[in-house]
């Protein structure tokens, strides 16, 4: 069966997929996780057989493990704080906004003002504001943190591949 890529680009096409995955992850302009893992799964296509399909649902295993810690870990933080499921949605709101009102970094200074008000407007507190805006910041550094490491996992288990299948 022909694959999708040319002779010879079956190995480096899904490498800068990767690549740019993960630059999406720090970068968020991409979702990031996603496409390194559509890079290894193009890769899988292309390799066929059992060792390559093998090791695309162990980077499938990353995928699922990154996005679930992405979400429950610092989830889990910010909800200790006294944020509600409801202000993190208004937060995700304000973030989805931001994308449109700031490229490329929009999204986090959205979430992060959308937390501050909603701390800040019941009680005309800046230093409870703020302290829950400080662990808005470090939730969303843990969730890159998180999801960075799940691409990194997910990139050198195909290294593993592409060398088990060369």
């Amino acid at each position: 069966m022909d694959g999708f890529l040319p002779a010879g680009t079956q190995v480096w096409v899904p490498a800068l997929i990767i690549l740019v995955g993960t630059i999406g992850i720090v970068i968020p302009v991409l979702p990031g996780l996603f496409v390194t893992l559509l890079g290894t799964l193009l890769w899988a296509y292309e390799t066929g057989g059992g060792t390559a399909w093998t090791i695309f649902g162990i980077c499938v295993l990353w995928f699922v493990a990154g996005v679930a810690g992405q979400y429950l870990i610092p989830g889990r933080r910010l909800k200790a704080e006294g944020v509600s499921t409801l202000g993190l949605v208004f937060a995700a709101v304000c973030g989805i906004v931001g994308m449109f009102v700031i490229p490329v970094v929009g999204f986090f200074v959205g979430f992060v003002l959308g937390l501050f008000l909603l701390a800040y407007l019941p009680r005309r507190d800046r230093t409870l504001a703020w302290r829950r805006t400080k662990v808005a910041l470090r939730a969303i550094a843990t969730s890159i943190g998180i999801e960075l490491v799940a691409a990194v996992l997910i990139a050198l288990t195909w290294v593993v591949g592409v060398a088990l299948t060369s």
